[in-house]
Parts: structure tokens; sequence; C-alpha cells
């Protein structure tokens, strides 16, 4: 697959330029650390076991496209790690790499002969990212898994019915403990500028999970309570539900303060409801909560989704169409805000996906490379560490590279 030009900045300019990441990731996790670390400039190898590669490329299921979707901006090289020679090349590779990041379970990047220990003594100015279940503590020894996290920190009890733990509805602790890693990474590469060696950073899916539920605990903490499932929550506004419109959609709509209260009562020309002391401030309509609730929603269900949107975001009211993970291909914000970037799926079509959720000096971090072919920059990368393509050509003959 070829470069794709970005309508970015150029990979010179972006912030991680110059950076070099030996990526031993499969899944979500390692990938999107490594992600978050190729879109903002570095060069990025994959390191896939040779002769199969990334077994995420085949994955169906839930995490089907996965590929894909994590490993864009990225260069792909295969390598059995289980021989000599493998070691060896690897050896060679953290010479002059900046970062390596791994995802493996609990002491098998070791028995690989690639822990940190061993690759320090190679490159003291390594940095080294492992991603992990868990920290440093009586489980880090377990397996884990991004739902058996959320379980276990009480995110899935608080997303489903009283009852009925629910895992969220995406890999929100993979992507977390990936983007945490990424964030370490970068601390540390700032901090080998002060000190000129590398060190070990760690990231996990438990700790993770625990940040994400660390506003309940500090809710029970304040009132003594323990959390209620996000489904039979306690209200806090009075309006913050979704409405059905007349078209047959639903709207999300949040009337959150006094002057969204106002406003809707201006728009919809309701001037008895805003002067009423009744409903003037939020706990009161909470009170009314059974008054105003059909209220609104009698509003509402005048209006077709778009034509309500049109009304009320204008006036600074919090509202937007309830839509499904398909409707963002054509969304027009996305596409007009270079938030969609057109990369090669393994079907080999071309579909939008997310770009990251963030501007540096008014730019999104654009599409360079499409996901790689296995071992698509084997030769390439073979080539800095001094081996001839006949050497290479040998060394994928015997399944040692791919």
């Amino acid at each position: 697959m070829s470069a794709i030009d970005t309508d970015g900045q150029p990979a010179e300019e972006l912030p991680l330029a110059g950076v070099r990441v030996l990526e031993f990731c499969h899944t979500v996790m390692g990938p999107t650390c490594g992600l978050m670390l190729a879109d903002l400039g570095a060069e990025v190898i994959k390191v896939e076991p040779a002769p199969q590669g990334d077994r995420t490329r085949v994955l169906q299921g839930f995490v089907v496209g996965a590929f894909s979707y994590f490993n864009r901006n990225k260069k792909s090289i295969g390598l059995n790690l289980k021989s000599e020679e493998g070691r060896e090349i690897l050896h060679r590779l953290v010479a002059d790499a900046d970062v390596v990041a791994e995802n493996y379970g609990p002491g098998t990047a070791e028995r690989l002969g690639m822990g940190y220990e061993e690759l320090a003594k190679v490159n003291p100015r390594l940095i080294y990212c492992a991603l992990k279940g868990f920290l440093p503590g009586p489980y880090e020894h377990r397996a884990a898994l991004d739902e058996v996290a959320q379980f276990m920190t009480g995110l899935a009890y608080m997303t489903g019915p009283p009852g009925q733990p629910l895992r969220a509805a995406t890999s929100v602790i993979d992507m977390l403990g990936g983007i945490f890693g990424a964030m370490g990474i970068m601390g540390a590469l700032r901090q080998r500028e002060t000190t000129g060696r590398g060190c070990k950073v760690r990231s996990a899916l438990f700790e993770s999970s625990a940040f994400l539920v660390g506003q309940y605990m500090a809710g029970q903490a304040v009132t003594g309570v323990p959390p209620v499932p996000l489904p039979v929550r306690g209200r806090s506004w009075a309006i913050y539900e979704t409405f059905d419109t007349r078209d047959g959609g639903k709207v999300f709509l949040g009337l959150t303060s006094n002057n969204h209260w106002k406003t809707f009562c201006d728009v919809f020309e309701r001037p008895d409801l805003k002067a009423d002391p009744r409903y003037d401030t939020n706990e009161k309509r909470l009170d009314a909560y059974d008054f105003i609730r059909p209220l609104v929603q009698s509003v509402v269900l005048n209006y077709t989704a778009e034509e309500i949107i049109d009304l009320l975001a204008p006036e600074g009211i919090p509202i937007g169409q309830v839509g499904q993970p398909g409707d963002l291909f054509e969304d027009e914000h996305l596409n007009a805000a270079g938030g969609l970037l057109a990369t090669m799926m393994t079907t080999g079509e071309r579909a939008k996906l997310p770009a990251l959720p963030f501007t540096i000096a008014g730019e999104r971090m654009g599409l360079r490379l499409d996901p790689p072919e296995l071992g698509e920059h084997t030769h390439e990368v073979m080539a800095r560490i001094g081996l001839s393509k006949a050497e290479v050509d040998a060394l994928i003959e015997q399944e040692i590279l791919r």
C-alpha cells in the first residue's frame, strides 16, 4: 500500500517527528498506544510475529475491523522472536529505537528475551512501555481483558440495570489504557531530555478502569452513600434525556440551567412558564418533573429531529439527534472538519474512520500511511541494520522474518 497525502501537517512538522517506536502489540490496548504516537508523527514499526502476523488481522465478531482502525500510520515487519536469529535482529533494531511498546501477557516479554532489563542493556536511552492488565501489586501476574477490568472495578455495575452488570459498548478500557501508555511514553521522552536515560513505563487496564469510576468513589466519600447503577440514578437536572420527534426519531435534550429553561420558554413563546415561580429553579423543576417532562415532550413532538435541533442548538441549548455509529460516516461536522480519515480496510475498500479527537495549532492529525500489509516494510527496516535484500529473502524463507 502506498503512503497517503494528508491535508494536515507534513510528517516532519508533527510533534513526535524523529521518534522511532517498535510496537509489539495486538488487538486494541497496545495498538491504541502506537496509534497515538504514530498519528503524532513518530515512526511506529509494528513488529508482528512471523510468519502468521498479528492475529487481530483476521479476528471476527466484536473486534472485526479493529486492525484497520488502530494501525494506520504504522509500518510492519514480521519477526520470529522464538529464534536466536530473531532475537539478534531485535537487539539490532532496539539499538537505535527510542521506544518499545508491548502488551504481551505477564512474563511473556521476559521469556522471549525482550524484557526491559535486557533491552536497556542494549540501549540505555530506551523508553520501554509495558501495557498490562494490572500495575505492580498483588494482581500484577494475572491476565486481564477490558471486560474483566470493567467488572472488577464496578464500571459494569454502574452501566447496567440493577443486578445486570453490563460492559460499556466499546473497548473503552483498552483504548484508555493505550492512551495513558502513550501519555506515559511522552512524559518519559521529555524526562530523558534531562536525564539522558530511558526508563520503564507501565499502563494497565484495571487502574485505567478504576480511574474512570473514581468520580463515583469521590461521590460516595462525600455522601456516604454507595452510587446506584446509571439506569436508576437519581436525577440531577429536570430535563436531561431523550424525546420523540414528529418524524419518528429521537433527540437528546438537556435543560440543565435556569438560562436554558428561560431560553426554551422564549423560543416556544411561553412567557407564562418563564414567569411562573414554581419552575424558576432547577430544584423546583425537578419537583415538578411529572408536569415538565410531558410538557417538553408535547412541544418537541411538533417538530422533526432536524427542525428541533435547528431551533434550539443556535440558542445555546444542548441538543443532538440520537444516532448510530454508522451515521458518522456522513456526519457533516466530522467531514467538514477533517475528523474522518479515508482508511484502507482489509477488504481492499476505503472507509472514513475517526481521527484523533484534538487539534494542535489548529491542525488535525492526518493519514500518512494506510494500515500496513504484514511485512510490507521488512526490507526497508532491515536495510537500516545492514541486511541485504538477499539476506532478508533468506530469512523470510526460514520464517525468521516475514
